[in-house]
């Protein structure tokens, strides 16, 4: 029963496979291998982007920061959620990366942006030159408290920032659970509703380690943006010399379909989760957009499924000292590709016998 994270699962077969054609033989490094030119060209048909560029790394945070760096100034402002991975869970890493420029928090629930918060914040931004100038909005995907910015949401928001002159990025971590449980394309998730740059998620759906920068206007501006990135990319330490392992790993990913189908299975067994909690007369703190959720129910359940092996964290922070059974306390659990649904009926069971 672990439901810490998605990315403390296994790997999928058909990614270990692919890793091993990928070791025979030789091949040029640094992104040069026939195979990154196949997942270029994937990527780009799937999201019915002909002209983007992709590029690959090795962590969420590398992208993340990467595609922000690419996009502003030291001296421009990252309009994020208060609540936005790039804000709670990556040691600063975009200001470093970005030479400086500054997180702005906005509010919202469930982690999502208030549109109106939003314009209200770039309107009231000073624009003098002792202030942080706008430079960009930077949206998650699943949001880091589960919930799903719809496409309508997403259109609304990166609207609001183009009108400004700002470019839009998505946190795509969970981008394959947001993508199936709303139902859309990848095109409409992303460029179609006015995303610039997409941090395209592998690690937390099934990947060893590889996520995927997709530029969506490489000459926004008049700048090389792609050519920016890989230097950027290079100086910042995230240039593979054996690459053509990252390639293997995405290449698979996408063949068949595979990501969407780990997707699916993820989001079916929350779903499943989602309804024995409630069976349980647990609540939920924040809606379900895909595959993790934030439940609330007494310390007598939580000791009940330690106690047969249970792994999840608690949320925020571990219960105050000297709490009763009683006590309602808050927890995170996340399904991945792999969790079964005999793991999701023997936590529930195990709840609901300590309730």
């Amino acid at each position: 029963m672990f439901f810490a994270s998605d990315n403390t699962s296994g790997v999928p077969d058909a990614i270990l496979a692919a890793l091993g054609r990928a070791n025979d033989g030789f091949s040029m490094g640094y992104g040069a291998d026939a195979l990154m030119d196949q997942v270029r060209a994937r990527i780009r048909t799937l999201f019915e982007a002909p002209e983007a560029e992709v590029f690959l790394v090795a962590t969420g945070t590398a992208a993340n920061s990467l595609a922000i760096a690419t996009q502003v100034q030291p001296w421009s402002a990252i309009y994020c959620h208060r609540h936005a991975h790039i804000e709670e869970d990556e040691c600063n890493a975009p200001e470093f990366y970005a030479g400086g420029a500054k997180l702005t928090l906005l509010e919202g629930i469930d982690a999502k942006i208030d549109a109106d918060a939003f314009e209200a914040a770039i309107d009231a931004a000073p624009g003098g030159v002792h202030h942080a100038q706008p430079g960009i909005l930077s949206l998650t995907n699943l949001t880091e408290r589960g919930a799903r910015y719809s496409v309508a949401e997403i259109a609304r928001l990166a609207g609001i920032a183009h009108a400004h002159g700002l470019p839009v990025h998505l946190d795509g971590a969970r981008f394959a659970n947001a993508l199936v449980a709303e139902g859309c394309t990848p095109a409409e998730m992303t460029w179609r509703a006015g995303i610039d740059v997409l941090s395209f998620g592998g690690t937390k759906n099934g990947l060893m380690g590889v996520e995927a920068v997709v530029l969506f206007d490489p000459a926004r501006g008049g700048t090389n943006r792609a050519w920016e990135f890989e230097l950027r990319r290079k100086r910042g330490g995230h240039l593979f010399s054996k690459h053509r392992y990252l390639s293997a790993q995405m290449d698979a990913y996408l063949t068949d379909d595979l990501w969407l189908s780990l997707a699916r299975t993820a989001n079916a067994r929350a779903a499943r989760l989602e309804t024995g909690l409630r069976a349980c007369g647990a609540r939920l703190v924040h809606a379900r957009g895909g595959n993790m959720m934030f439940a609330e129910f007494p310390l007598k359940g939580h000791a009940a499924l330690r106690q047969a092996g249970a792994m999840y964290y608690d949320w925020p922070a571990p219960p105050p000292h000297g709490a009763g059974p009683d006590h309602a306390h808050q927890c995170r659990l996340v399904t991945s590709w792999s969790t079964t649904e005999a793991q999701v009926d023997q936590f529930v069971d195990t709840l609901k016998g300590a309730l």
